[in-house]
């Protein structure tokens, strides 16, 4: 059956897949993990951050977070 899409504003796909319609199946080709402040990645067309201080915690002690095994 066909998908209605209704308005959509796609600012940047870097490396990514943009898909519309029937999908069977989508998975991940790779993954990645970016420790960054609060405010620092948002995304949207209007976007107002205020912040005072902030810490990031980058101490990870898991050996692996996203795994792509068979991932073909």
């Amino acid at each position: 059956m066909p998908a209605l899409i209704g308005p959509v504003s796609i600012t940047s796909v870097g490396g990514g897949v943009v898909t519309f319609g029937d999908t069977f199946y989508v998975s991940p080709k790779s993954s990645s993990k970016t420790s960054t402040g609060s405010g620092a990645v948002n995304t949207g067309n209007f976007v107002n951050t205020n912040t005072g201080i902030s810490g990031t915690n980058t101490l990870d002690p898991d050996f692996a977070d996203q795994n792509n095994v068979a991932n073909a």
